[in-house]
């Protein structure tokens, strides 16, 4: 099933464009890792932002938040879509990126893209967490991680997912349902 995606995806790499392109027909920018911070880059994810949309598709790893943060903060409602560790993990040799992620990930991630809220909400706090088994439980983290990926958010710890919970504008109804699956 190869779907055309309206939106311009930003990804981080060359080989990161391969596998989108294996994945969707879609117009991919690379940054090309830190790169993000040159102002022609910012320029021209902001003006594809402006022309069609922009979804941000980075490696689930400390630089892929990084650049996903800089073009936030610089690209105002574009939309993320996140893979989980482990779908971008070559096994080979534990090389992280979305160059390793199946075309039916990629799909996934796109599909369940969302943007960041312009508002500061606080619907969920640490309490929400706790109730949920998603923190100070033996099993949190595994929990994290399948509530992540059911709620197309990526894997967080505790206060990333309160964070992202707010950022991304997850309704009580679809946390609680996605809980409820785990």
């Amino acid at each position: 099933m190869y779907k055309r995606v309206r939106e311009v995806i930003v990804v981080e790499g060359k080989d990161d464009i391969s596998a989108v392109r294996l994945a969707v027909d879609a117009e991919v920018i690379a940054v090309h890792g830190y790169g993000v911070f040159r102002h022609r880059i910012l320029e021209q994810i902001r003006l594809a932002h402006q022309r069609c949309g922009v979804i941000v598709l980075t490696d689930p790893d400390w630089a892929g938040e990084k650049i996903r943060d800089t073009i936030e903060q610089h690209v105002p409602g574009v939309k993320h879509a996140f893979i989980q560790r482990e779908q971008g993990t070559r096994a080979s040799d534990g090389n992280i990126g979305i160059e390793n992620a199946s075309p039916l990930v990629i799909r996934k991630a796109l599909q369940q893209a969302r943007c960041k809220m312009s508002e500061v909400r606080r619907e969920f706090v640490l309490w929400d967490l706790l109730e949920a088994g998603l923190c100070r439980n033996p099993d949190a983290c595994e929990r994290r991680h399948r509530l992540g990926e059911r709620l197309g958010i990526g894997y967080a710890n505790s206060k990333q997912l309160i964070r992202r919970l707010n950022h991304f504008g997850i309704t009580r109804d679809e946390f609680e349902q996605a809980v409820d699956e785990i």
